[in-house]
């Protein structure tokens, strides 16, 4: 068998995953059947299958065949960390040893302040403190439209997306996003059945130009954005920017579902597209990434009219979002430690991007926030890269994962997510040694 052949046959396999010709969770053809079609045995199809297993293109079952892995699965990109020996550079996530104290007394607090108002169940999605609250934390980073009245309370961020998709379209609908985004997003709309569009970013963020080509030849039901510090891009839209992305939302009659849960990574706040858009947009935002992704605590502001079906939606599916939760959250507000918690988090990360920019210097882009958006060298391919970070115990989230059309040659790491800046140091400097390496051959790969 030629050494290259099998190779040759996993291109054209992957080839067709990304066309869409296999699609996602689709059966691979029998190994003999494929064989035939390409003129090879099935021992080389077998070996080409094996190559992709490696790569987590696809996944094999005894007695049931072979698969299109789904590149929307959230546990391909947030990889839980098994043991302290990983450098786990895929969860974005805040560092969570500066904010351990304040939690701690924050829910010690809450607990305190128990009584059976706060222990029973509650209307209009919450105790009307904790959505005060909420408005205040909105407030603060951009958006002066949100108050008590119209702000919501939800499970985290993720929630608010989940619901935003179940209340405000139907199976079969579209829902543009950003051409790269977040996988939390893809993974809901394949769950719910809803089409994906992806729209061009550029520079600064979404492209109104292909926004609008997008709305006019798909009519989606909503677009998602992430303005500050896009997950994976790393991309702040500019005020320029917001403005011409509200003037085209304006012109049609889509919703924008504007995600900002990283405005408070700005150094200064950033007037939010929501406030541009009252009538037709929805801001998202938590305490995920600047106080704990465990505290579960996401508000949406939606415009008046939205409100009673959302909150509807709310009761059928949680009733509520913990009230002891937002509690303590409310507390971290008032306080203004919450404040505090994530001016310290943009500092670690400012820091931490400084160190990036110095180790990874022969690759690194200008970036910002929590995590880096790496393109690769070009004797790296980034399947190939994750698998042999990987074996180092170096975790990474595939560009794949975060593309709506073609798998870019990217990776993107987390710069926050290990606690020791030494051992953060250390990982980015065997990662910066993984990247000037030449991967070995496929041969060596493969045994």
């Amino acid at each position: 068998m030629s050494e290259t052949k099998f190779k040759d046959i996993a291109n054209q396999i992957t080839s067709r995953i990304e066309q869409g010709i296999y699609a996602a969770g689709a059966k691979l053809p029998p190994h003999r059947e494929l064989a035939n079609e390409l003129g090879t045995t099935p021992a080389t199809v077998s070996k080409a299958y094996k190559l992709l297993a490696e790569l987590g293109r696809v996944e094999s079952f005894v007695g049931r065949g072979t698969f299109v892995r789904d590149k929307s699965a959230l546990n391909q990109v947030i990889q839980p960390q098994h043991q302290e020996l990983d450098f786990n550079f895929s969860i974005l996530q805040p560092c969570l040893v500066l904010n351990l104290n304040a939690l701690t007394e924050a829910y010690t607090q809450a607990a305190e302040t128990l009584s059976p108002t706060l222990l029973a169940y509650a209307d209009d999605s919450g105790h009307s403190a904790h959505r005060a609250a909420g408005a205040i934390w909105l407030q603060k980073h951009g958006l002066q439209s949100a108050s008590s009245e119209n702000v919501l309370l939800t499970n985290g961020a993720q929630h608010a997306l989940s619901l935003l998709v179940e209340t405000l379209t139907e199976p079969g609908d579209t829902i543009a996003v950003e051409a790269l985004t977040y996988p939390g997003i893809l993974a809901i709309a394949n769950l719910a059945g809803r089409e994906v569009v992806g729209v061009n970013l550029d520079d600064d963020g979404l492209c109104p130009k292909h926004l609008r080509k997008v709305i006019k030849q798909h009519s989606p039901k909503l677009v998602i954005c992430i303005p500050s510090h896009q997950n994976p891009t790393g991309i702040t839209m500019s005020v320029s920017r917001r403005q011409a992305i509200a003037d085209v939302i304006k012109a049609s009659s889509t919703y924008l579902v504007e995600d900002d849960i990283y405005a408070f990574l700005n150094n200064t706040p950033i007037p939010a597209i929501s406030d541009l858009l009252p009538q037709q947009s929805i801001y998202i935002t938590s305490l995920s990434k600047a106080v704990s992704p465990a505290m579960r605590c996401g508000y949406i502001k939606a415009p008046d009219a939205l409100l009673p079906v959302l909150a509807a939606h709310i009761r059928a599916n949680i009733w509520l979002a913990s009230p002891i939760n937002f509690a303590a959250a409310t507390g971290l507000i008032e306080q203004g430690t919450a404040f505090e918690l994530a001016s310290a988090q943009l500092r670690e990360a400012e820091y931490r991007q400084t160190v990036a920019a110095d180790i990874l210097k022969d690759f690194y882009e200008t970036a910002s926030g929590f995590h880096i958006w790496l393109k690769l060298p070009e004797h790296w391919r980034v399947d190939r890269l994750v698998e042999e970070a990987k074996k180092r115990a170096i975790l990474v989230s595939h560009g794949g994962y975060f593309s709506v059309g073609d798998t870019p040659n990217c990776v993107r790491l987390s710069l926050m997510s290990i606690s020791s800046r030494d051992r953060f140091e250390e990982g980015l400097i065997q990662f910066a040694e993984l990247l000037a390496s030449k991967p070995m051959p496929f041969s060596d790969f493969l045994n």
